[in-house]
Formats: C-alpha cells, structure tokens, sequence
C-alpha cells in the first residue's frame, strides 16, 4: 500500500495555502453514467444524495461492502439531467465503474471510462470560474475547496493553464497537493485507510446521507451510528520531531496504532495516525517523541 509522506517549502505549498493555486490531477478515473434511470440508480447504491444534486455541483460519496466497509471514495457529479460524472483518485484499489457495473442489470444505464482521454484541473482558490474557460466546471473540487475544471476529450488545457496563470494562480506538483492535504489532516484511501475501513473510522460520515431510504450497507452503517463507535479512527497530529509512515504510535508506552502519513512542511511534521479507539483521548507518542492533536480540521 502506497504510504503518503514528503518534504517540502516550495513556493506551490504557499501558494496552495493562500488560494491562489491550481493542477492537473493526473490518472484519476472519469466514468460517465448516463440514462433515463441514471438518477434513481446511482442515488439507490451510494451513499450520497444525488437526485438532490444540480448541474455543475460535485459530492463527495461513497460505496460500501454488506457489512459498511468502504470499497470506493469518489466524487460524483452531475452534469445535467441523466448525465453524471464518477471521479475517483486512481490509486484506489477497486475501480468504482467495474465495482457499480453488476448492478445495471435492466436499468437504462450506460457506464463509460473517460478517464484516458480527458482532464481534470483542479483550481484551488482565486477567481471564481469565468464564462469563457473551456470545459465542465464543476464545484468544490475534489480536494475539498474550489472548483474542478472537466476538459472533455481530445481538447487541450494549455490554453486553460494560461488563462489560470494569467489570473495569478500557481501551478503547483502532486507532492505540493500531498503535503498540504497532510498538513489540512485530510485522510486519502490508500494510505491513511482501505477497504476494512468504516465510514466513521475514516471520518467520513459526512459523505452519507443518513436520511435516503436505501444504499449499499446502509444498515451496518446505521448500527455503527446508533449502538457504538469503530474500532480505530484517524487523528491528525504534529511533531516537532521527523517521523515517518509507518511508524508505531503509543499511549502510556503500549503500541495502539500507526503512523499513516506525514510530512514535514518549514521544519515541522504533520501526519494522520490511525490508532485504537480507546486511545484517542490519551497522550500519543511515537519512538521520536510526543504527538499533539491538532483540533483545527
């Protein structure tokens, strides 16, 4: 498993932190889902709301195992009516397409991968979006704040990278977008979390819509909420002391957990620990030194 980690002080982490920063998400996976039933069809197997969606809007969702277990963290957006995009970071382990394609059955529905041919741009603060950028805009981003551009494919993004640029944003690499999703405490399927992961655990119950009628493991989720808590949960932490994923996290000296990711950006470590429930509340170090929570998510 891919384990999230770096260092950096670069001028694309600055500028990420003052919103004036955007990106080409590479490999991520496109898969349009069209259809007269497209609509009541994703809306009954994922977890978010999507008959309340309106174009340009993007939800963060999820789709889970019987049992609640989360097999895909994605964004769905809905482009107008019947037509949706599935957006989802690459390195997941499970395509959220090949895992939603045994369910069309007779459902007028049609899954399509268009993620080798077309781009997302992710455009983290400045400007709102102008009416002469080429492409689907689609709003927040999937890392959390901004907008997305979709350049449909075949069309090229230079001349969108020139206009973003022209506004004063940054272009800014993956390990920039890395170091700040750390340093936001923002946990990634892969390395902070996998498919034995609740909802809760990864703290994301905010992608659930407790109040739809049906979903894929609805009723394990439902049990989780209402009759205890999971087993582990993530924390975001700092150090002043380097630290690296992987390493093990102790309470009164006992191992309850580890490092999941981190980063060291100007000097100081970030990371996201997932450790024992019954742990949570109680003074976390690793073998390098204390760990403070930060609270500020």
């Amino acid at each position: 498993m891919e384990r999230g980690g770096g260092r950096t002080g670069s001028a694309g982490l600055d500028a990420l932190e003052t919103g004036r920063a955007f990106a080409e998400l590479p490999g991520w996976r496109v898969i349009a889902v069209r259809g007269t039933d497209a609509v009541t069809w994703l809306h009954d197997l994922v977890s978010a709301d999507v008959e309340g969606l309106k174009a340009g809007q993007n939800r963060r969702s999820l789709l889970l195992t019987p049992t609640g277990r989360i097999r895909a963290d994605f964004h769905i957006a809905k482009v107008d009516e019947g037509s949706f995009l599935l957006l989802q970071a690459r390195e997941q382990p499970e395509a959220v397409d090949a895992i939603l394609a045994p369910y069309v059955l007779s459902s007028d529905v049609e899954l399509e991968d268009q993620g080798e041919r077309s781009v997302v741009v992710a455009v983290l603060g400045g400007p709102a979006a102008e009416a002469h950028d080429a492409g689907l805009v689609l709003a927040p981003s999937v890392l959390g704040i901004g907008h997305d551009i979709f350049v449909p494919p075949g069309e090229p993004t230079e001349e969108i990278r020139g206009r973003l640029r022209d506004r004063g944003l940054v272009e800014v690499t993956p390990a920039d977008i890395e170091t700040w999703r750390i340093r936001r405490g923002a946990p990634r399927m892969g390395p902070d979390f996998g498919p034995d992961a609740l909802p809760a655990e990864a703290g994301l119950e905010d992608a659930i819509d407790f109040t739809k009628g049906c979903f894929l493991g609805q009723e394990s989720v439902a049990k989780v909420r209402n009759l205890g808590h999971p087993p582990r949960v993530l924390l975001h932490v700092r150090s002043v002391t380097a630290i690296r994923p992987g390493a093990p996290v102790f309470a009164d000296g006992v191992a309850v957990g580890e490092v999941t990711s981190a980063a060291e950006p100007n000097g100081e470590t970030h990371a996201i620990v997932r450790i024992r429930w019954d742990a949570a509340a109680e003074p976390l170090s690793t073998g390098a030194g204390p760990l403070s929570l930060r609270r500020e998510q």
